[in-house]
């Protein structure tokens, strides 16, 4: 296996063990690095020289400490075992320890000891402790170091070794064996089986660079394989093997960034080459890169051409019922992207359906995590944390390499409900985009920082990615541009607005999405309205709004519907429509309440007053305050004028509580427009033409105080969204965090108007 080091290190720990200095070796390896051969070697050698051997291996989902309780019982150390069942305490522990050293000199081999779990590595410091100076040596196998006894890592083979190992000496072939397997000698020796069986019209580089697994995560590249493929397609080769070639490094390029053209053109070559060749098995692996290398907003058009030629019968006629499935969900991704959500919705159960029928169980797993997604979608928030919990148990179970990503969803319908998930959301995320800095994570970061009000971090964020991001591509593109969206609406940056409005345009109607739907963000419609009016465009605003919540009515997006009618609530403010903001206000607090959406009811709290009468006090209400006062002529006025938000009301009409007023006013009706709540964006310094207060006029002290007031209006809203939090709060009087982004972006034009 081409380890010579580390069996001697082996030998030389038996050694030492018979001779009395028991030590443990913890052999730290992936997958493939040869942990398990070495194991059996330490065990064969223990035995030849006269130890008394004892083997145990870890297995995902087992009970923690069971390992540790199969060696205690092989060794007869019975009520040491018994002890292990439950939670021990430390002395339950040393005694287990003490009863493994006891007696004759012996080996213990502990193989995959870390797939158990975290309960069975604790363990180890109290067998350390107890092994000097006794007749027990203990051999252990991870994964990652555990830090505690002496570690030995398996690095990868050099490719002479690697040739050594698996008797292959030719240059080119043993380089490409070296590539495909990392110099990992158990993936070496199973590809060197394969390559045994070729004919000798295979060319066996073009078939490892097939035949090769990727061993990256979801948008990471794997190098070695990369550079397998480009070795492979630069051999001279028929149209069939070099389309699958070509294929293949399309779809593997999907994690490069920059290679949103180079995947294009490579896929298109290999699906001409396929249909030329008349090859089925190529031209389904032709079709079906091109599902994942044309993974961006502007090509759903195709991949939903390509799978459904796939779904079509050109995939069973191949007999490759996985590629068949693959099509399916692909099928549905695009389907919801485009905002086609009822068809996708059948083309999930369609698909979910052939899953079963074929045991796939990492279709199920797939099939769950939609189904939470559409749960979120429709504000079955529960739901969603209970399929999110379910995915969690059922990935860990059948190790599924893609969970902790497909658990996801759970997280993303608790920002509806919690805040407090959103800097525990910052922490995870940072160093995610530490690591993949091409794929443009920062944006999620950014956004989660405008909303716990850092601002400043935010801003500079945003000044950075925003031109990059224009001019890229790629699965998550159109995610990142409604996330930089919310940034650049929050800081009421309408420069920044109006650049990503143009990005965004060409995508209204559709849906946007992340990771193959794990997560919906809503219609594009939704975010190009908080654009619009970020850039002082309130008449598309609200047609932009208006598309959204049609969108949404029409296929159930309860959430979403609920935060546009709220956002469009704040536009119609603006425009002086207040019966209407009133209505579409109204609306998203009853969904918001109905969904048990917290963070959005704190919002509407913290953004509007009312003032109602409570027995003969009355109470004002500002979000999360209240105050009572006595009830008294001025207070009248107030709430005759508030009622009136937006109406000329002549001064005696007020005063005697006339026709000017309405009848609603004189009845004192409490119902009448919500008790008198009064949106934020009606309340910021709006003088009413026509309505002076009886009997007072304005001093010449006042106009300077006028002047200073108007000098603030003027003030652009970028200006106090850059600001820190708590001058905004003395400066306005508001929380920080608590402004609207269609309020914040149009204070200045909402007050010339209200001066005219």
């Amino acid at each position: 296996m081409g380890r010579d080091r580390e069996k001697a290190e082996i030998c030389e720990l038996l050694d030492r063990t018979a001779a009395g200095e028991g030590r443990l070796l913890v052999v730290v390896g992936p997958a493939g690095a040869g942990k398990t051969a070495l194991a059996e070697y330490a065990a064969a050698q223990g035995k030849s020289r006269g130890l008394e051997v004892v083997r145990a291996a870890g297995v995902r989902g087992q009970p923690a400490r069971l390992v540790w309780m199969q060696v205690l019982e092989d060794l007869g150390a019975a009520d040491a075992a018994r002890a292990l069942l439950v939670e021990p305490a430390v002395a339950e522990l040393d005694a287990a320890a003490r009863a493994l050293i006891r007696g004759t000199r012996r080996l213990v081999v502990l193989d995959d000891l870390d797939a158990a779990g975290a309960e069975a590595l604790a363990v180890l410091p109290v067998v350390a402790g107890r092994l000097a100076g006794s007749g027990t040596a203990v051999v252990v196998t991870v994964t990652e170091p555990p830090g505690v006894g002496r570690e030995m890592s398996l690095r990868s083979l050099t490719e002479e070794q690697l040739g050594t190992a698996v008797a292959e000496h030719r240059p080119a072939v043993r380089h490409a064996l070296w590539l495909a397997s990392r110099g990992l000698p158990g993936p070496a020796r199973e590809l060197a089986v394969e390559l045994a069986g070729l004919t000798d019209q295979d060319d066996p580089v073009v078939e490892l660079a097939l035949r090769a697994p990727s061993q990256t995560a979801f948008l990471d590249v794997d190098p070695n394989l990369l550079s397998l493929l480009e070795e492979a397609a630069a051999r001279p080769a028929d149209d069939a093997p070099r389309s699958r070639v070509l294929a293949r490094l399309a779809r593997e390029l999907l994690g490069d960034a920059t290679a949103a053209n180079r995947r294009r053109a490579l896929v298109d070559e290999a699906l001409d080459l396929a249909r030329r060749s008349g090859d089925w098995q190529a031209l389904v692996e032709a079709l079906g890169a091109r599902l994942y290398a044309l993974w961006d907003p502007s090509a759903a058009h195709d991949r939903l051409v390509a799978a459904a030629e796939l779904v079509g019968g050109l995939a069973r006629r191949a007999g490759d019922g996985e590629r068949e499935r693959d099509a399916m969900f692909w099928r549905f991704v695009a389907l919801m992207e485009l905002g086609r959500v009822s068809e996708a919705e059948t083309e999930l159960s369609a698909y979910q359906r052939a899953a079963e029928r074929a045991g796939d169980s990492s279709g199920r797993i797939m099939v769950m995590a939609r189904h939470a997604m559409l749960a979120t979608m429709r504000g079955r928030f529960d739901e969603a944390e209970r399929l999110a919990a379910e995915i969690a148990e059922y990935g860990r179970r059948i190790g599924h390499p893609d969970t902790q990503n497909l658990t996801g969803v759970g997280s993303w319908s608790q920002r509806f409900r919690n805040k407090a998930v959103w800097p525990r959301a910052l922490e995870m995320l940072r160093p995610i985009a530490r690591r993949r800095p091409g794929h443009f994570f920062d944006a999620d970061v950014a956004e989660i920082e405008v909303m716990l009000g850092h601002t400043a971090e935010a801003a500079a964020t945003l000044e950075r990615l925003l031109p990059k991001v224009l001019v890229a591509s790629g699965p998550r593109w159109l995610s990142v541009v409604v996330e930089l969206t919310t940034v650049a609406t929050q800081l009421g940056d309408a420069t920044a607005a109006e650049q990503l409005y143009g990005a965004l345009l060409p995508y209204e109607g559709r849906l946007v999405i992340r990771a193959g739907a794990v997560i919906e963000f809503g219609p594009a419609s939704h975010y190009l309205g908080m654009l619009a009016a970020t850039a002082g465009r309130l008449a598309d605003a609200g047609a932009h709004f208006e598309r959204a919540i049609a969108f949404e009515e029409q296929t159930g997006g309860l959430t979403m519907l609920a935060i546009t009618s709220a956002a469009y609530a704040d536009l119609l403010d603006q425009i002086g429509e207040p019966e209407r903001a009133a209505t579409a206000r109204t609306r998203a607090r009853t969904l918001a309440e109905r969904l048990g959406m917290a963070v959005l009811l704190e919002q509407l709290d913290s953004g509007a007053w009312s003032l109602r009468q409570d027995g003969d006090d009355w109470l004002l209400v500002a979000g999360a305050e209240t105050a009572r006062l006595r009830d008294s002529r001025g207070l009248r006025y107030l709430r005759a004028l508030v009622a009136a938000s937006g109406q000329d009301i002549p001064a005696l009409d007020l005063a005697a509580g006339g026709a000017g007023v309405g009848w609603q006013w004189r009845s004192g009706d409490p119902g009448h427009r919500g008790s008198y709540g009064v949106p934020a964006s009606h309340r910021a310094d709006r003088r009413r033409p026509g309505v002076r207060r009886p009997g007072r006029r304005r001093r010449p002290s006042h106009r300077a105080g006028s002047r200073t007031l108007s000098h603030h209006r003027r003030t652009p809203a970028s200006h106090w969204a850059r600001r820190p939090a708590a001058q905004t709060v003395r400066r306005r009087g508001a929380r920080p965090g608590s402004t609207s982004p269609v309020r914040s972006a149009s204070r200045s034009r909402r007050s010339k108007q209200s001066r005219r």
